[in-house]
């Protein structure tokens, strides 16, 4: 073995050991390990000299060589570990903790308002006999359409502009196909009401592709728009107080007949004029109407016999009229900034 290559090895190790001793920083840490370890290092140096030395030589220099590459390398990590853990300690020692300061608050959820509200109309009309009827939001054509003497050649079709699957299958745009299952599977006297989700492709200020509405039927004999006009009073005195006004404007819609839009006085300016409701005092709600004959036949059901009338509400336009909210498209941002105010 070649004394040169021994003393060096030597050299290098012990080097190496005192400055890794000396080192007070994992900056310096790091700086030796380039200058000893590192492709030009001093030991990365001699490994490459193993090569120079005579052949029966070679296979002890190189695995000295490679145990002290070894040891060297555990050393520098033993080192950084503990620079890590004593800055760590350093950092800690430096903070106060102020136990007395109050803590964190977590926020707490609340009940959405379109919540709330659809419990409230489905609490008013459940105290007047109405039971709750459901059915699915993926619906046909038939039931969301031509059961309710929609043709596919109506006009009343563009009101809706429907999210379709196929030719037959869509998103209801409405809740009254619960209304056509219903008298399909029972006889008179029905009195239902039928919350849910329904879709429309609309978006904006006042429309979401995706809205919550309350429909309702009563179908028994001798039931006439009186008692339609009695039982949407009782509803509007319920939901917005009893002092408000209110009032039937004549309407279209193909399943009833006749029809009527419901208005109530202008929850902003209380009827005297203002932007919200054009100057004119007044806020639509819903719509209204004797049950189209002609739905009656479709279900099987004798217009001679009974009569019936049906209405449907927007939830979110309730809501907003209720709370003042402008936007509709607050519902579903999630702040608890507006929820938390309901």
């Amino acid at each position: 073995m070649s004394d040169s290559f021994k003393e060096v090895l030597r050299s290098v190790r012990e080097s190496a050991l005192k400055e890794i001793a000396q080192a007070r920083t994992e900056e310096e840490v790091n700086q030796i390990r380039i200058e000893i370890l590192g492709r030009k290092g001093k030991l990365t140096l001699l490994l490459r000299r193993v090569r120079e030395l005579p052949s029966q030589e070679r296979p002890w220099a190189g695995e000295q060589a490679n145990i002290l590459k070894t040891e060297l390398e555990e050393k520098i990590e033993e080192l950084l570990v503990r620079l890590h853990d004593e800055e760590k300690q350093r950092l800690l020692s430096q903070e106060q903790l102020d136990i007395t300061l109050p803590g964190t608050p977590l926020l707490r959820g609340r009940v959405h308002p379109i919540t709330q509200v659809m419990a409230q109309i489905v609490d008013i009309f459940t105290r007047m006999g109405f039971q709750v009827a459901e059915g699915p939001q993926v619906e046909l054509d038939y039931y969301n359409f031509e059961a309710l003497n929609i043709p596919r050649d109506h006009p009343a079709r563009d009101m809706h502009d429907t999210f379709y699957f196929s030719d037959e299958v869509l998103l209801r745009t409405h809740t009254s196909p619960v209304q056509i299952r219903v008298m399909e599977s029972q006889r008179p006297p029905i009195q239902i009401i039928a919350p849910g989700a329904v879709y429309r492709r609309d978006s904006d200020i006042s429309h979401t592709p995706m809205f919550h509405q309350v429909e309702g039927l009563m179908v028994d004999e001798g039931v006439s728009f009186a008692h339609l006009k009695g039982v949407l009073t009782f509803f509007v005195h319920e939901m917005f107080g009893e002092g408000t006004p209110l009032r039937f404007r004549p309407s279209f819609f193909p399943f009833t007949e006749p029809s009527a839009e419901v208005d109530i006085g202008c929850v902003i300016c209380h009827g005297e004029g203002c932007r919200v409701c054009g100057g004119t005092g007044w806020l639509e709600i819903l719509g209204a109407g004797m049950v189209d004959p002609e739905v009656f036949s479709i279900v099987g059901y004798d217009p001679e016999e009974v009569t019936g009338f049906a209405f449907g509400m927007g939830v979110e336009r309730i809501a907003m009229l209720k709370y003042g909210i402008n936007d509709i498209r607050l519902f579903f941002t999630n702040d608890l900034r507006f929820l938390t105010q309901f």
